[in-house]
C-alpha cells in the first residue's frame, strides 16, 4: 500500500529501491538546484532523465532532456519535482499515464500539494514532500 513517506529511514530504503529517475523541471543553469540536485544523483550512480520542454532533445549533464514525461520511452523509477506547488496536479496527471507507474513521487524543498499527493498515493505511488533526495542520501549510497 502507497503511502506518505516522511521519515529519514523509510526515505533511504524506498531511494535503495530506484534506479531511473526523471527530474521535472530540470535546468541547464548550474546555479540552480535542479541542476545541483541532478549532479549529485548521476554521481551517487542513478540514472536521470531530465524533463523540461523548453529544453527538449538538448543535454544537461550530458542527459538528453525529455520534453514530457510522457516523451520517456523506458520505465521511471521515480519521478522528482523541481516545479512550483500549482504544477503538481498536472505532473500527477501525466505520472499516472504512464504505462508503468513509478515508485515514488518526491516533490523537493517547499513544494506541496497534499491533493495531489494523495492522488498518486491512491493509485499506488509513495510520495515525499518537500524534502531533497541529495540532502537525504548525503553519504548514504
Amino acid at each position: 500500500m502507497a503511502s506518505l513517506i516522511d521519515r529519514h529511514d523509510d526515505i533511504l530504503k524506498k531511494l535503495a529501491q530506484v534506479r531511473r529517475i526523471a527530474v521535472v523541471g530540470a535546468s541547464a543553469n548550474v546555479q540552480r538546484p535542479s541542476h545541483e540536485v541532478m549532479a549529485f544523483l548521476l554521481s551517487k550512480g542513478f540514472e536521470v532523465i531530465p524533463v523540461n520542454p523548453g529544453l527538449a532533445d538538448k543535454q544537461v549533464l550530458g542527459q538528453t532532456v525529455a520534453a514530457s514525461l510522457g516523451d520517456i520511452d523506458q520505465p521511471v523509477d521515480m519521478v522528482d519535482v523541481f516545479r512550483n506547488s500549482d504544477a503538481v496536479p498536472g505532473i500527477v496527471d501525466a505520472l499516472l499515464r504512464l504505462p508503468v507507474l513509478p515508485k515514488l513521487l518526491w516533490l523537493q524543498l517547499g513544494v506541496v500539494h497534499a491533493a495531489a499527493a494523495e492522488q498518486a498515493i491512491a493509485a499506488g505511488v509513495d510520495v515525499v514532500m518537500n524534502r531533497c533526495p541529495a540532502i537525504e542520501l548525503g553519504a548514504h549510497r
